[in-house]
């Protein structure tokens, strides 16, 4: 029987439910279905989002690619999300979206932030003064006063750190938390990620490649090859210089030599990049960003026949769009591996310490050759 935080007399009496979040792209890969279980649970609950932006700044010059964030998209995009809160990014967007989330007077509100827990304990009672309010709670240091004040104001709260029962995921991690808060059982192939690209994206990808003159039809030999080396963190970064080798490398193997190859870019490194790559003597690669809309890299994934993505979210969307993808990863997270383990190899760091530019350029080549041609 499951002893859920949050009460069934609740969740049948409210009418809306906000949770609050820092999400990045790879968390809501996967939460995604949960939101998707929760709504299909609920369907009397309209599911409201707040997405904390933890790199909220005062100064203007950031703020171009922070409104920007490409999860914005895929939220408004989703049919069973029926609010966002996404101008967070800035002190006085992040107050003018407490009024505005105030008036909504929430019967229900979830914290499911993991980062300075406290922290959105307080601000999920600010916005819900009368309302039900759960949220993370990690052990406060004994003279952290604000900690324990903060958490009085949960009318009950989720240990972040709790192993799952159902396995060592990321993906289990969040199912655990849905089933504890709401007796949800999420079970495990629900929790494979998916993406649901709209057509006009799907036909933007294909007009994108022909325009680079990458076939699609008529040469087998001409595989597509996206590589990410861009991470937030630059820990889980590849230098582009092991871009340039790993080109050239593949460009010697037989079966490969009319290989093309996309590389993907943050769309505010796109410059650098670009200066970059004009200084090497490169064919058939060209540069990618997905600057107007999130679903541009899905659908560029998609038409792919080799994913080779640093530990960030395209390593996972290379799994919701069913590419085989070679993951480079520090040993740090392996919770964070793709969960679709026949479709994905992951390649690890030698040592813990190690970041993920100290992984060469040999072992990726001999693995995603052995991937692609399975």
């Amino acid at each position: 029987m499951s002893a859920q935080l949050v009460p069934s007399e609740r969740l049948q009496s409210s009418n809306k439910v906000l949770f609050i979040t820092h999400l990045a792209l790879g968390d809501y890969t996967y939460l995604q279905s949960c939101f998707k279980a929760f709504s299909e649970a609920f369907p009397h609950l309209k599911i409201h989002i707040w997405v904390d932006e933890l790199r909220r700044t005062s100064d203007p010059s950031k703020w171009v690619h922070l409104k920007k964030y490409a999860l914005y998209d895929w939220l408004d995009a989703c049919p069973f999300v029926d609010k966002v809160y996404k101008q967070t990014y800035s002190p006085e967007l992040y107050r003018q979206s407490i009024s505005e989330a105030r008036q909504q007077d929430y019967p229900l509100v979830v914290s499911l932030a993991t980062l300075r827990p406290h922290k959105y304990a307080s601000l999920a009672r600010e916005i819900s003064p009368g309302g039900f309010v759960v949220g993370m709670k990690k052990r406060p240091g004994l003279f952290a006063i604000h900690h324990h004040i903060a958490y009085r104001k949960l009318d009950a709260f989720l240990d972040p750190n709790a192993s799952p029962q159902s396995g060592p995921h990321i993906s289990d991690t969040y199912a655990d938390w849905f089933y504890r808060l709401f007796g949800l059982r999420v079970d495990q192939p629900l929790r494979f990620p998916f993406v649901d690209i709209p057509e006009r994206w799907r036909q933007y990808a294909k007009e994108q490649l022909a325009s680079w003159g990458f076939p699609r039809t008529g040469n087998p030999s001409a595989k597509i090859v996206f590589v990410n080396t861009f991470a937030k963190n630059k820990k889980r970064c590849w230098p582009l210089d092991r871009v340039v080798e790993l080109v050239k490398s593949f460009q010697e193997l037989d079966g490969w030599q009319n290989a093309f190859f996309i590389v993907n870019s943050m769309p505010e490194e796109m410059t650098r990049v670009q200066a970059f790559f004009q200084s090497h003597a490169l064919e058939r690669v060209r540069l990618f960003s997905a600057d107007d809309n999130f679903f541009q890299l899905p659908a560029i994934l998609e038409e792919c026949d080799l994913i080779i993505s640093v530990e960030t979210a395209i390593m996972h969307l290379a799994n919701a769009v069913h590419v085989p993808v070679v993951a480079l990863m520090r040993q740090k997270n392996p919770e964070w591996a793709p969960i679709d383990i026949s479709n994905s190899t992951v390649i690890t760091t030698e040592k813990r310490s190690d970041w993920v530019k100290d992984i060469p350029v040999q072992p990726v080549i001999a693995k995603a050759a052995e991937n692609a041609l399975q």
